[in-house]
């Protein structure tokens, strides 16, 4: 169990704070709404929390949403978050926005910056940090469910607000469905999510069809026959074993991928050992691979599987090299006449220039895509800016610069009120756009 090392703060933001009377119009309600939503996303970044251990977030959320009207369900899949709002004969629409930080220690100097920690799973007290934009996500998602609840007139059907748990760990959207989110919840007629990214605020990127990575996460344990180091000639050393799988991993991608497709295969971690003068018995590797392509995929772990037991028996080992799964992300793939419909809606937001094409899928990767896959139904996926347009100078916006600190980095600092003022818009627009009055399922 992951337990916070640091006192749980109380939230200086009330529920009501966060909840509009009804009937006030959805422009008028998001000004209204800033102010408490900018200290709301200070907060949040002031007090990550772990994947699948996101309980003062989650129960953040579910006071917000029982504020705003809607009917909520928490502890869904550990510590997620649903909130239905129905309004009507009409269409489904999902929104969905992840909650849970990083192991990371925040270095950008913010006055909110996060100094909590927490025992992480293998039992060493970790830095946590909000950098991968999460805290941007349900802010943004909680203005955007605000306005629906308080302005019921120019729209009709049912919402569900869906707040993920582990989406970097791979196992919030799948905990959430096999805790029967299909059986439980109304079934969706489209799946909507965005993303906060390094890319200029008052842009945003999509692209229908591939859009993000699917990602395979396993640990490899190599076996020899440890001793002593002035006697090499007596043992089965696992540390040359696995430099040596670490280097013909290399070749994967290089000699046996296609130049037109594409995949990388990274070792992030390479644990052997712990003296000089000791051969040990075995050693560890992590190894993450990404891929855009079923088939390719396929033939990366395949490979990936073959290198590792081929160095294995030709360094002699005495056992057969263990794989263990450690997550794995889906493709994230965007459904055409839904991406286009959702590229419309954005542009009232962010104007023409402002809705740029994603030339080419990101190598990131999301377990978004696990909801549409399961229940049956198109997903949108979209980046949203967050940072300050100045840094911006070519005429391709929809790719992030070098020199920018990205997302997972310890000075990931985008901007806040303008990035949720747009992170509000851009969702209700898009799901807006599923709700029109007559307007037909996808």
């Amino acid at each position: 169990m992951t337990l916070s090392t640091s006192p749980v703060a109380a939230c200086p933001v009330a529920p009501g704070q966060l909840a509009l009377p009804a009937g006030t119009p959805a422009a008028d309600g998001l000004a209204q709404l800033l102010p408490a939503l900018g200290e709301l996303y200070r907060d949040l970044h002031a007090h990550p929390e772990l994947s699948m251990h996101e309980t003062r977030t989650a129960a953040i959320i579910a006071a917000t949403l029982r504020a705003q009207g809607w009917k909520v369900t928490e502890n869904v899949g550990t510590t997620g978050v649903v909130g239905v709002l129905s309004n009507g004969e009409g269409p489904t629409v999902l929104l969905r926005a992840d909650t849970d930080g990083l192991p990371l220690a925040e270095d950008t100097g913010l006055p909110y910056a996060s100094t909590d920690t927490a025992i992480g799973p293998d039992g060493t007290e970790v830095p946590l940090m909000h950098g991968c934009g999460h805290d941007h996500h349900v802010t943004a998602l909680l203005g955007a469910t605000a306005l629906y609840a308080a302005d019921r007139t120019g729209w009709t059907g049912t919402l569900i607000a869906v707040f993920q748990p582990g989406e970097e760990i791979a196992a919030g959207a799948r905990a959430m469905i096999d805790d029967g989110f299909a059986e439980r919840f109304p079934r969706p007629d489209v799946c909507l999510g965005q993303h906060v990214s390094p890319l200029p605020t008052g842009t945003v990127a999509l692209r229908p069809g591939t859009t993000m990575a699917a990602a395979d996460s396993f640990r490899i344990r190599l076996f020899g026959a440890g001793g002593h180091g002035s006697q090499p000639e007596l043992t089965i050393d696992p540390i040359v074993l696995g430099a040596h799988v670490v280097t013909r991993l290399q070749t994967v991608v290089s000699r046996e991928i296609a130049a037109q497709d594409a995949a990388v295969v990274t070792v992030g971690s390479f644990q052997a050992g712990h003296k000089e003068n000791i051969i040990p018995d075995s050693a560890e590797l992590k190894v993450n691979v990404r891929t855009f392509d079923p088939k390719v995929r396929e033939r990366v772990l395949a490979a990936i599987e073959r290198v590792v037991r081929g160095e294995a028996q030709a360094a002699g080992a005495p056992r057969e090299p263990e794989f263990e799964p450690l997550n794995a992300f889906p493709l994230t793939v965007n459904d055409d006449s839904a991406t286009e419909r959702a590229r419309d809606a954005l542009r009232s937001v962010y104007g023409e220039q402002g809705v740029q094409h994603m030339a080419r899928p990101l190598s990131g990767s999301e377990d978004f895509g696990v909801f549409g896959t399961t229940l049956d139904c198109p997903s949108v996926f979209w980046m949203w800016g967050s940072f300050d347009p100045k840094h911006y100078e070519d005429e391709d916006p929809s790719q992030t610069r070098p020199g920018i600190p990205g997302n997972h980095s310890p000075r990931f600092a985008p901007q806040a009120e303008q990035v949720i003022e747009y992170g509000v818009r851009g969702l209700r627009a898009v799901a807006a756009a599923f709700h029109e009055p007559g307007a037909r399922p996808i």
